[in-house]
């Protein structure tokens, strides 16, 4: 890819940064920014208007849904709804579906898992069901402390025929796993657990926050029931959360939201209400109609971004499966490039410990680490007075962090994207390396490398 092409249109390299914490939140190329800022002037409601700003809105808003379908390859609008983020998505599963868990059902995740694909499950089980009399249990597969690589066997062991759902993580957002989710489709499918739309085998629902912005992902090919992610790691500044679900699925379930738009028009009376047609069921209330429009055009801008001439962006155009195979397909070698480039000089690193597996083609694009002796928090703090945007924590990743021993739950994460440069990895390494070197963290800036013009945020009035 021409790097500096594709830096062209941010303003972060500008404004001296070296922004590596993107698994958190990517950086928004102006050309959205400015697409917002040119909407604004039209803004209407939308569903809720006759006047001509409304019913253009209206439109933009629907094709915005259209879009997110077409690039996930899924059947149409009425496979997805949208919430303010995927944590949200992923309660909206949880609460359509938890008037269908029997007494004696579980559901299992992994020790992988961002919190937010745990703790509602865990909410589920052990403070919302026994409200209600009923009995349901939350089951945790293992992974391999040393690769990262989620125990498959263990996995397998823990579904049976009460399995209602199978959570998973597409991408680790802290060890980078990239569980095999073709195996895992075949492991649901042979608990036999009998649904009551009368399909046999677990539901599995994908978290897909890390892998949606770096790889090719056909959610039919994959046969996911439900998968979840964020645009603001994505290009786009916003809180829209996807949730794709299958249509059948999304047709027979409760709502998680009620009111609004979620009504069928005309169709509340004192003794029914009746819901609204797909996807509009799952949009209770004024949804954010800017961030709407402005991140689905964030994937057509993605692909023209990575493929010139594509000519997707502030179309309506349907995406051709193999253009955006192709676009992600350059996407993930890029990311690929740079986690390889950063895996093998963190590795040169005395004291040092690498979580995950350390082949860049079974990851995702980040590398978290510890170094011995040093707190993490200290160390994210040093490498930002080096010029370096990383993070220190658990990366809502505890489970996994509790998993390793670690005391406390926390590392240090670098995380590229498409926009980063070789020698961008090269100086956090570097910045890393002298951290590592330096008798304590208080005495360490006289052994960082000397980094021009980085770390001075600058602000243009």
């Amino acid at each position: 890819m021409d790097i500096e092409r594709i830096r062209a249109h941010f303003s972060f390299p500008q404004a001296g940064r070296i922004a590596l914490n993107n698994a958190a939140s990517t950086q928004p190329p102006r050309e959205l920014v400015e697409l917002y800022r040119s909407l604004a002037p039209g803004y209407e409601n939308v569903h809720r208007g006759q006047s001509t700003a409304s019913r253009e809105m209206t439109g933009l808003f629907e094709e915005a849904y259209r879009t997110i379908a077409s690039f996930l390859s899924a059947p149409g609008p009425e496979t997805i709804a949208l919430y303010r983020n995927t944590t949200e998505a992923i309660n909206a599963v949880m609460y359509s579906l938890l008037t269908e868990f029997r007494d004696g059902d579980n559901v299992v995740t992994t020790s992988l898992e961002h919190n937010s694909n745990y703790v509602p499950w865990h909410a589920m089980c052990r403070r919302i069901l026994p409200r209600l009399g009923r009995r349901v249990e939350y089951r945790l597969a293992r992974f391999d402390p040393v690769t990262g690589e989620l125990d498959l066997a263990h996995l397998a062991s823990l579904i049976d025929h009460r399995t209602k759902l199978v959570c998973c993580t597409g991408a680790s957002n802290f060890l980078g796993t990239r569980p095999p989710l073709t195996r895992i489709r075949q492991l649901a499918n042979a608990g036999g657990y009998v649904q009551p739309t009368g399909s046999v085998g677990a539901y599995l629902l994908v978290d897909a926050a890390q892998l949606v912005p770096g790889a090719y992902v056909d959610v039919r090919a994959l046969d996911v029931d439900y998968l979840a992610f964020s645009f603001h790691k994505m290009l786009a500044p916003f809180g829209i959360g996807v949730l794709y679900g299958k249509a059948h699925l999304l047709a027979s379930a409760l709502p998680f939201l009620y009111g609004g738009d979620m009504i069928a028009q005309g169709r509340v009376f004192a003794d029914r209400v009746e819901f609204n047609a797909l996807p509009w069921k799952y949009a209770a209330g004024t949804p954010n109609i800017l961030g709407t429009i402005v991140s689905a055009q964030a994937l057509r801008f993605l692909v023209d971004l990575v493929s010139p001439g594509s000519g997707y962006f502030w179309t309506n155009r349907a995406f051709a499966p193999r253009v955006v195979r192709a676009a992600m397909d350059r996407v993930n070698g890029w990311n690929r490039m740079l986690t390889a480039r950063a895996l093998a000089g963190l590795a040169t690193i005395d004291g040092i410990t690498i979580y995950g597996p350390r082949d860049a083609g079974r990851r995702t694009s980040l590398v978290a680490f510890n170094l011995a002796g040093r707190d993490p928090v200290g160390v994210a703090s040093a490498l930002n007075r080096a010029g370096v945007e990383a993070r220190a924590g658990c990366h809502c990743a505890t489970l996994a962090h509790h998993a390793l021993g670690l005391d406390p739950p926390a590392s240090c994460r670098l995380s590229f994207y498409l926009y980063n440069t070789p020698d961008e990895v090269d100086r956090a390494v570097a910045a890393v390396g002298a951290i590592a070197s330096a008798p304590s963290l208080s005495g360490v800036l006289s052994r960082l490398p000397s980094v021009q013009g980085v770390g001075q945020v600058r602000h243009s009035r």
